[in-house]
């Protein structure tokens, strides 16, 4: 027969002067809602992409979200990444939460590129990376380099000029996506220097009101230079010269860019609901969404599924729409996160020192007093 259980009241008893342990900080649903309302817009971008060809209207749709949807990425990202001064327990999520997905990922993406692109040559160069996984190359390099703009006056102006140099240097070179690092650099410093009430600001009856003409304006600029307008512009991927305009012009288009996004970033926030809805638990899984989705847009890029004419219809496109939605919310879901947590989150204790041990490693070296 088993020993019975000690009282629950006497274990539990604290002994005499131990400090209470602080109550589990509580997720915010408003940043919740805000992070898995951006992947679902990164996610309709992707999934637009194929539609710009046939369409006018799908065109300024896209440009609109590509306008500010990444920004809006960088910006949460910074916003989170306040608190990391490069202490063991940052670095090691840092490690496991950035660098091991890139690896994993970035790999597998090559292999799949081999295979469904018939080019079995295609090299593997994890300093080259593909499609979505620059932003895992700019994150772990942002929040590397935190405590530096933490400890400038101004920050700002720095980051801007380093995006304004990226837009104008046609020979930085393309290795871990620099340009995209500096280009989208401003929009993360800027959220290391936001706080909540800066949000709470925007979270009022008056500017919601204003993001709305904000926004049809927007979309109306959209449509007027869909056929024109170069999309490259908004991705930051190359100098302003690659893209066949004078290197001054990267003198104006960057700020006035930033600006841009910026405005339609912060009528976005006005509009994310700040109590808790069916989606705000899914706002943890945006990285699993983010990593996941691209497997299956690059697939249907590879096998053709854009090949059919009524997806170009109004009825095409909002059926697209719904199933970009519909996959992003299922790939951010609590099933897919335990099972594809060893490779996004994965804990590899054996990797890193106890930091128990390594404390007590480094008193007993202390020398005595």
């Amino acid at each position: 027969m088993a020993a019975a259980d000690p009282a629950p009241a006497a274990a539990a008893e604290p002994p005499a002067g131990t400090p209470a342990k602080p109550p589990p900080a509580r997720r915010d649903p408003y940043f919740d809602n805000a992070k898995y309302l951006t992947i679902v817009l990164v996610a309709c971008g992707h999934a637009w992409e194929p539609l710009t060809h046939g369409g006018r209207a799908a065109t300024a749709a896209y440009l609109t979200v590509y306008a500010f949807h990444m920004p809006a990425f960088a910006l949460i990202s910074g916003f989170f990444s306040r608190g990391f001064d490069m202490g063991p327990g940052m670095v090691r999520r840092l490690l496991t939460g950035v660098v091991v997905p890139y690896l994993v990922f970035e790999t597998a993406y090559s292999l799949l590129y081999r295979w469904a692109g018939d080019d079995p040559d295609l090299p593997l160069s994890l300093l080259d990376p593909g499609y979505a996984m620059w932003f895992l190359v700019a994150l772990f390099i942002w929040r590397l380099t935190t405590p530096v703009w933490l400890s400038l006056r101004h920050p700002m102006p720095v980051a801007m000029a380093l995006a304004v140099f990226a837009a104008v240097s046609p020979n930085l070179g393309g290795d871990i996506s620099i340009q995209r690092v500096l280009g989208f650099l401003p929009f993360f410093v800027l959220g290391l220097k936001l706080r909540a009430e800066h949000f709470a600001r925007l979270r009022t009856r008056r500017v919601r009101m204003l993001a709305v003409p904000v926004v049809v304006a927007a979309f109306g600029t959209a449509y007027a230079v869909a056929p024109w307008f170069n999309a490259t512009l908004l991705y930051h991927s190359s100098s302003v010269t690659e893209q066949g305009l004078p290197r001054w012009a990267g003198l104006f288009t960057t700020p006035v860019l930033f600006l841009g996004a910026l405005v339609l970033t912060a009528c976005f926030l006005a509009w994310v609901p700040g109590r808790r809805w069916w989606f705000t638990a899914l706002g943890a899984g945006t990285m699993y969404g983010y990593l996941l989705h691209v497997v299956i847009i690059k697939a249907s890029r590879f096998w053709d599924w854009y090949d059919h004419s009524w997806l170009y219809t109004p009825l095409g496109q909002l059926v697209v729409t719904a199933v970009a939605v519909g996959l992003i919310t299922v790939l951010c879901s609590g099933p897919v996160r335990s099972v594809f947590r060893f490779v996004v989150e994965p804990r590899m204790s054996w990797l890193f020192q106890d930091r128990t041990d390594a404390g007590k490693r480094a008193t007993a070296a202390a020398p005595p007093r």
